[in-house]
């Protein structure tokens, strides 16, 4: 492979058209939209966190058109049930010759990009029937297997400030989420695209409706391909294991990064790679992919959290004391 980038090729021209054609929706929100879509390259899942307002179940949404994949959307709430989400069995009662029977009903886990709108409303029991699905991309029920699409994709959002009928999401749940992905406050300029857009009656629904041109199959499944096989040097898996081991024995972290940790590290830092439409992985691309890929599943000790330091802040730290191979 040559350093233009021609083994990527694919990869990069889904960023550059993802950028070009979701911005046609949201203002902002660049770097946000990218690891959207680098999840869904990935085969991950991502959690999404945000105040209320920032466009994030929109953007969700546009990816999936974008991509033209089907898209299903679920609202967390306290009373939520699995059968709610994976579906249910239901007995259908004699007819005629025909014995009574029950039969599965799907639920809306039956889709390609499911959102979870609040996850952490939702009940853990309803949270933790969520796993098998984002694991193994199958549901059990009754006993009986039932296969999930090869792009089944979760998208969780949550909001960082409201506490009250909120369960938090185990720390066995939050390591299944490939990354988690931040959406702030627009820029000025981007806030400003969104009242102008909404003064010529482009409201949320109307957002929604923007001509969007989805992209062929074929190059999702060749971008995909590609990100696979972007080459990593025996220095850069050394630097990866560094950062991600270092994380174990860190003062201010009470647990560090698991085995998957490294492994969606590895995954997406490769994406990065093939997003700067390179065909090799270096040292900063684990950079960029440390946060999003780290800072849910590390948790803090509580004289750090005490200080005022965050997940963020830690990574950052943890991978400025790592030495980069030259």
């Amino acid at each position: 492979m040559s350093e233009d980038g021609a083994g990527v090729a694919a990869a990069n021209e889904l960023f550059t058209r993802g950028q070009v054609q979701i911005g046609r929706v949201i203002a902002g929100q660049q770097e946000a939209i990218a690891q959207a879509l680098l999840t869904m390259l990935c085969g991950g899942h991502a959690l999404i966190e945000g105040v209320p307002g920032v466009a994030k179940t929109l953007a969700v949404k546009t990816l999936a058109r974008f991509l033209g994949l089907e898209f299903r959307r679920v609202s967390g709430t306290p009373d939520m049930m699995p059968a709610d989400i994976l579906g249910t069995s239901v007995f259908s009662p004699a007819f005629g010759e025909r014995p009574g029977e029950f039969s599965f009903h799907p639920g809306p886990v039956f889709t390609q990009f499911l959102l979870t709108d609040e996850i952490n409303r939702i009940p853990p029991r309803t949270q933790a029937a969520l796993l098998e699905s984002m694991e193994e991309r199958q549901v059990t029920a009754d006993g009986e297997r039932h296969e999930l699409d090869r792009f089944f994709t979760v998208f969780a959002t949550q909001n960082p400030v409201e506490f009250e009928g909120t369960y938090p999401l185990p720390e066995a749940q939050l390591d299944r989420f490939l990354l988690k992905i931040k959406m702030e406050y627009p820029e000025l300029a981007d806030e400003r695209v969104v009242l102008e857009r909404h003064h010529a009656a482009l409201d949320s629904e109307g957002l929604a409706e923007t001509l969007i041109e989805p992209v062929p199959f074929e190059l999702l499944t060749a971008a995909r391909r590609e990100i696979r096989a972007v080459r990593v040097e025996p220095a850069i898996f050394d630097y990866l294991l560094a950062v991600v081991r270092r994380t174990r024995a860190w003062p201010t972290i009470a647990l560090g990064a698991s085995p998957r940790a490294s492994t969606g590290l590895l995954l997406v830092a490769k994406a990065f790679a093939a997003r700067e439409q390179r065909d090799f992985v270096i040292p900063d691309d684990v950079k960029e992919a440390a946060l999003p890929v780290l800072r849910h599943r590390l948790v803090l000790r509580p004289e750090a959290e005490l200080e005022g330091l965050d997940a963020d802040r830690v990574v950052r730290d943890v991978l400025a004391a790592t030495q980069v191979p030259k």
